[in-house]
């Protein structure tokens, strides 16, 4: 099936999730949605933030896709649920990278940067209640690192001060694994991988999640069997300036599009 697999998130950060689909998925067409006029996600109330994930699921079923990924921890863990109990179109969520973590832990202690709305959902607690019985989760909210990875502000001296502040609690308990909560996060990493001693291993959800809608799409029969590259079609809902930067840098091809509005 040729029609192309959507892909949302409260902003920029699902492309670090929509990088990991191409790398598995080249022959799939995609579309990717950032909801960054709501952005972030991480500190509203769990009706907002379902209608939000609505709005976004409609939009991409008018564009026909086949198979929806929330790349999104917030909406992930918020809304899943309900939208699997709407909608008949598969979809593929990204949660915290716990098992991975508890399993590779030496010093059984592992940390979660995360939002709050991630960290206080019940999907999250969950999961954390069922791989993490003899290790100790360190959690910590990450409140407005999404603010600067929107704004393109990475270099910007007080996003290390806040990082600095929110990693300290977790080397106080001498963490081994970093799991970052929030597709945003992976955009961190150059910065955090300063911050942090190099026996800490940071690792986020992109990879799986890929695998897994390579899965869906299987099990469905709905895969794309065209040899030629997918279209990659960008939307945003705000200022599209480091949506273009990243697409530039990280997704560099002729048939990637740029559409600077909803």
């Amino acid at each position: 099936m040729k029609e192309p697999i959507g892909v949302f998130d409260s902003g920029i950060g699902g492309t670090s999730i929509l990088h990991e689909l191409i790398k598995l998925l080249p022959n799939e067409n995609m579309i990717y949605v950032a909801d960054s006029a709501n952005a972030p996600y991480g500190q509203k109330p769990v009706e907002e933030i379902v209608a939000l994930c609505k709005k976004n699921v409609d939009l991409l079923l008018e564009k026909k896709c086949k198979l929806i990924v929330v790349a999104c921890n917030t909406a992930t863990t918020n809304a899943i649920s309900e939208l699997r109990n709407q909608y008949k179109i598969p979809f593929v969520g990204i949660e915290p990278a716990i098992k991975p973590a508890v399993l590779g832990s030496k010093t059984k202690a592992i940390g979660v940067l995360a939002t709050k709305g991630t960290l206080t959902s019940e999907l999250f607690s969950k999961t954390s209640d069922l791989y993490a019985e003899n290790t100790e989760i360190v959690e910590v909210i990450g409140k407005g690192l999404v603010e600067f990875i929107e704004a393109g502000d990475l270099l910007n001296p007080k996003l290390e001060i806040l990082l600095k502040k929110y990693v300290q609690p977790m080397l106080d308990k001498d963490i081994d694994y970093l799991v970052l909560g929030c597709s945003h996060y992976p955009y961190l990493v150059p910065l955090l991988s300063e911050l942090l001693p190099n026996n800490v291993k940071i690792i986020d959800s992109g990879e799986a999640v890929a695998r897994q809608t390579n899965q869906i799409l299987q099990n469905n029969c709905i895969k794309n069997t065209s040899t030629a590259l997918g279209e990659i079609l960008f939307f945003t809902n705000s200022k599209a300036d480091t949506l273009e930067k990243i697409v530039n840098e990280r997704f560099k091809s002729k048939k990637n599009i740029l559409s600077k509005t909803l």
